[in-house]
């Protein structure tokens, strides 16, 4: 019994490790990972809520408290993530090669291309643990982890010796400017290198809460600006006045409506 309640204590505590690291915690790869039933997990996750430590949504789980400065939900935002990611998958056509960075919403958008047959080039470490429909070929790039993206010489030049019909990127942040910024300043060559090797149409993904105002904008991190056309695909909570500075830059907008 003791053995039992020290594995069960063991999960929990991996379970509110992951929450607090990724702000989202996703049951599927974590069973796969552990060796265990869904059915456990959502067990675990039914304590957890019932002490208050987390909230159980769709897939998983995300903080208890979720509430940005807005006041608005954590899963609110990510129902507007995941509506971004179906949506963009209507672009996919049987064939296609893709490059996918190391966004989760594009990543996720994977999940949605049914009865299609796709190559997929990637440096997003995530999509080991995730499951895609059949039709999907996953092709992992490599090079050196930063919180479980590939990045690096090895990665660069791997993607130069690739061609995509389209590619499916994410970002930090939109800013009504029209210049994008990353968490890993490494990833704007590897972005770049994947645009300079599509042969047709690059989409960007980004949620209302990652479409900023330029004023105070911090670059120290880095930011970039993209010369070839692009579609960015956003939700129907967009700032009207950040999309309309967006669109005097020649943008093309798609806002997919949620709730």
């Amino acid at each position: 019994m003791r053995t039992a309640q020290k594995a069960l204590d063991q999960r929990h505590q991996q379970i509110l490790e992951l929450l607090e690291k990724n702000g989202e915690f996703r049951s599927e790869p974590f069973a796969r990972e552990q060796g265990i039933s869904i059915m456990t997990v959502r067990r675990d996750l039914q304590l957890l809520e019932e002490r208050g430590l987390l909230r159980r949504v769709h897939g998983g789980a995300v903080p208890a408290v979720s509430e940005d400065a807005s006041g608005e939900s954590r899963a609110d935002v990510m129902n507007c993530r995941e509506a971004i990611s179906r949506y963009a998958s209507f672009f996919v056509n049987n064939g296609d090669r893709l490059f996918i960075n190391g966004s989760r919403t594009a990543l996720n958008l994977l999940k949605y291309v049914q009865d299609k047959t796709v190559t997929v080039y990637t440096n997003n470490g995530w999509a080991i643990l995730e499951e895609f429909p059949a039709g999907v070929a996953l092709r992992l790039i490599g090079g050196e982890v930063n919180n479980r993206i590939m990045v690096g010489e090895r990665t660069m030049r791997t993607i130069l010796d690739l061609r995509a019909e389209k590619t499916f990127i994410g970002c930090a942040a939109v800013y009504d400017d029209a210049k994008f910024s990353y968490s890993i300043p490494t990833e704007i060559g590897i972005n770049e290198a994947m645009i300079g090797r599509t042969i047709e149409h690059l989409y960007i993904l980004a949620d209302h809460t990652k479409l900023q105002f330029s004023e105070g904008r911090d670059d120290a991190y880095g930011s970039c600006s993209y010369d070839r056309p692009f579609t960015l695909i956003t939700d129907s909570k967009a700032n009207p006045k950040i999309i309309e500075n967006l669109l005097t830059y020649g943008m093309k907008i798609i806002q997919v409506p949620v709730e």
